[in-house]
């Protein structure tokens, strides 16, 4: 059967309900939803599970941990997969894994050391998992204006699932046992597997099985990944511009609270602060998906990206809780320019590499915040806070500026991946 790709809502009018029209949309979607919120309610549940069993502070932390540290090697060695197998059958297989992965650590009597094991395999597929879905989007939306708004709607269930999730696993941590808790996170993945294996159609994959000489399939993958990637100019600018900016903004988030502390305000404050950030950039998605044309979007990148960063320059001057909370609003706000970089991207990255490069993508997007955050409580060590967070505006935004000239002397074009022709059959 063939692929329908929707009309683009070129207008905006439709918005984001012209993409809830596609019926393999709304199965992922709905599955999107119920393993992220599952993710998030097994982070909290596993944290509070490992503290009891060990009373140790540092055991608790890296329970937390271990949901990022496997995930840029998951996503390195497994990026080939996304493209070398059926998107279904992948997506299916991963959450099939993450089911029995978090049945096991829900088993009662599961020994600590296991419980840790599980998470880190958990962590492991998920970049495989997110790389495949985002790719089978342009199967199932098309590449145009329907994947840019079906992408950011992913997106925003993911943000928001550190708004609401935390307080829904506390407040069922009322109720159930941490295992009971982490079982639900078990039926969450039964069930996207069931959507996603029954809502969805069987596509061919968009590569073939490796050509003989080209190397074991993890390196493979890797390399043909890595070239989708890094190996045009234009296309390496675009996927710098994704991994990047992250690393800065994540500066003033990491350092909240020792900055409110400094302030003397209290935890309300503090948990104002946090939600700022992740709330504004939701609402700039929404206006900029539903209000603005996919002229508009585009026109809009270079722009706010280029000034996506000034706000936290208000630091310098101290302020007090209203002063970071527009700072970080306003930075939040400007993150309405991923909706046209996300056209641009998918435009230049060749399809039958999209799994792969899309795997890469998210892995680097997610190991580079660690990376941020790391960096601003490495430097908060020897500068004040206000200097740190004001510090990474200003050279975040210096190297968006680097990065937007380099697109530009790229050009529309800008060199397509060397090797695209060679790693259609890898």
């Amino acid at each position: 059967m063939a692929t329908v790709t929707p009309a683009p809502a070129e207008a905006g009018s439709a918005g984001y309900l012209s993409v809830f029209r596609v019926r393999e949309f709304r199965a992922v979607f709905a599955a999107h939803l119920m393993s992220v919120l599952g993710l998030v309610v097994a982070e909290i549940s596993l944290t509070v599970l490992v503290y009891r069993a060990t009373g140790s502070p540092l055991m608790s932390a890296l329970t937390f941990a271990l949901g990022f540290l496997p995930y840029a090697l998951g996503g390195t060695l497994l990026a080939g997969i996304a493209d070398r197998y059926p998107a279904r059958r992948v997506l299916v297989g991963c959450d099939l894994v993450c089911a029995a992965g978090a049945a096991a650590m829900a088993w009662p009597g599961t020994p600590v050391a296991l419980l840790l094991v599980l998470r880190c395999v958990l962590a492991f597929v998920a970049p495989l998992f997110q790389g495949t879905r985002n790719a089978s989007l342009a199967d199932i939306l098309g590449a145009g204006e329907a994947f840019v708004l079906g992408r950011s709607l992913l997106r925003m269930v993911a943000q928001s699932a550190q708004l609401v999730g935390f307080g829904l696993g506390g407040l069922l941590l009322t109720v159930l046992a941490p295992r009971g808790a982490v079982a639900l996170t078990a039926a969450g993945f039964l069930g996207s597997a069931l959507l996603l294996g029954l809502g969805t159609r069987a596509r061919p994959a968009r590569a073939g099985a490796p050509s003989p000489g080209s190397g074991p399939a993890p390196l493979g993958g890797l390399r043909a990944g890595l070239g989708a990637v890094l190996g045009g100019r234009r296309v390496r600018a675009l996927t710098l511009l994704f991994w990047l900016p992250p690393v800065f903004v994540v500066v003033p988030e990491v350092l909240l609270a020792p900055y409110v502390d400094g302030l003397g305000a209290g935890t309300v404050a503090l948990g104002l602060l946090m939600c700022a950030l992740p709330a504004a950039t939701i609402a700039g998605e929404v206006y900029a998906g539903s209000a603005l044309t996919a002229r508009t979007r585009s026109r809009i990148v270079a722009p706010l990206a280029a000034v996506g960063l000034l706000p936290l320059l208000l630091f310098a001057v101290r302020p007090g809780v209203p002063g970071v909370l527009a700072a970080l609003l306003l930075a939040g706000l400007a993150h309405a320019y991923t909706l046209g970089l996300d056209q641009w991207w998918v435009d230049a990255v060749p399809a039958e590499l999209r799994g792969r490069a899309m795997t890469l993508l998210s892995t680097g997007m997610m190991t580079l915040q660690g990376v941020g955050m790391a960096l601003g409580g490495l430097a908060a060590e020897f500068l004040p806070v206000h200097a740190v967070v004001t510090g990474a505006g200003v050279l975040g935004t210096v190297v968006v500026l680097v990065l937007l000239a380099e697109l530009r002397a790229a050009g529309p074009g800008g060199g397509r991946p060397r090797g695209e022709t060679g790693l259609a059959t890898k």
